[in-house]
């Protein structure tokens, strides 16, 4: 028998029960707190980066993308400073064939080298294989 008190939990759209958390937001970290923790990071002695990653929260590879953003000037103050965005610009259509159309090259040119070394290599082996095979013949007792 059913009773009001014994319906099913409520169910989210997903047909799963309804979390009564919030879900999280995820972390964004500003360019200058990257900069610092990179700083501190590097100008730690070994034993104390494990320590800074874990008080912050974060793993090594946070750390080595925030390096690499900032030597390629996208952080700002590094060595490479420029006032391009961190976002590439979109290519056209016209500079992604013509991108194509360099790689199509590429491979049909280095294709004539590839077949070339494979012939050579496979004149050698035959050459090799007739030696031996010649060798056999004069090794071998004649009649019996």
């Amino acid at each position: 028998m059913s009773t009001p008190s014994d319906k099913p939990p409520r169910r989210s759209s997903g047909g799963t029960p309804a979390d009564p958390a919030a879900r999280p937001s995820r972390r964004r970290f500003t360019a200058e707190y990257k900069l610092a923790l990179v700083a501190e990071y590097e100008n730690a002695p070994n034993g104390q980066k494990g320590a800074i990653l874990r008080r912050e929260g974060l793993y090594s590879s946070h750390v080595i993308e925030w390096t690499r953003a900032r030597d390629a000037g996208r952080l700002g103050g590094g060595p490479a400073e420029s006032t391009a965005s961190a976002t590439p610009a979109r290519r056209t259509a016209e500079q992604i064939d013509l991108e194509k159309l360099r790689r199509q090259n590429e491979k049909l040119t280095s294709d004539p080298t590839r077949t070339r070394m494979a012939l050579d290599i496979m004149g050698k082996a035959h050459a090799l294989l007739r030696e031996l095979s010649e060798s056999a013949d004069e090794d071998r007792p004649h009649g019996r």
